[in-house]
């Protein structure tokens, strides 16, 4: 082999490899759940002090914050809220029963998307929606990857207790699919909420308006 036919072949396996780098990085790109902060430390909150219970509420609707999905959400009609439920008290909160509910500023009520109807939306996104590549690997039935299935399912509100002196955190996502501006004075209702004994506390009412309005904090990097 000549050396010009070396080189060429050297530069068509630098330009395949420069190709493939961004589906490399997908591909080994996983879903991390954060850090929950105790709930009444975050903007949008509901504290019920004589109960020793608060629920925090933290909307990823910015692209820097929902970077740390490899599904696009957003572009699907989804609006993730990580969902903080902290105990303070000195026996379990019992989270069985409860419901939640996104109230828009019209008085819409939204329940949380299950996750059948995620997978339903990420295989058949509707036609007001872009379509974005799935990350790999291989795809399961219904159009939908193994990485976005078992991100969908680590990434939902699964708990259902909080011990004492703990906190417990999980997404819920809504479909606002058609509402431009979804947060703007809207209000996540919480209801089923029960203390050790069983008894039902009183419902939490967390205004998002407070995450719309709140300081933007400094960038750590």
């Amino acid at each position: 082999m000549s050396r010009r036919e070396v080189f060429a072949s050297a530069r068509v396996a630098i330009i395949a490899a420069v190709a493939l780098l961004p589906l490399v990085c997908l591909a080994g790109k996983e879903f991390i759940m954060p850090t929950p902060r105790p709930a009444r430390t975050y903007p949008a909150h509901d504290d019920h002090p004589a109960e020793m219970a608060a629920i925090g509420a933290d909307p990823y609707d910015m692209a820097d914050k929902a970077g740390i999905f490899t599904v696009h959400y957003r572009e699907l009609g989804f609006l993730p809220i990580f969902l903080v439920v902290t105990n303070d008290g000195d026996y379990p909160l019992q989270l069985a029963e409860m419901h939640a509910e996104l109230v828009t500023v019209d008085r819409s009520k939204i329940a949380p998307a299950t996750e059948e109807d995620i997978d339903r939306r990420i295989a058949r996104p509707s036609a007001n929606t872009k379509r974005y590549p799935l990350p790999f690997p291989t795809k399961v039935k219904g159009g939908v990857s193994r990485q976005a299935q078992e991100e969908i399912q680590h990434a939902q509100f699964a708990a259902k207790a909080v011990e004492p002196r703990s906190t417990q955190a999980g997404f819920l996502f809504f479909d606002v699919s058609g509402i431009s501006t979804p947060l703007a004075g809207a209000h996540l209702y919480l209801t089923g909420v029960r203390d050790g004994k069983g008894n039902e506390l009183m419902y939490f009412e967390i205004p998002l308006e407070k995450y719309l309005s709140a300081p933007a904090k400094p960038n750590a990097f």
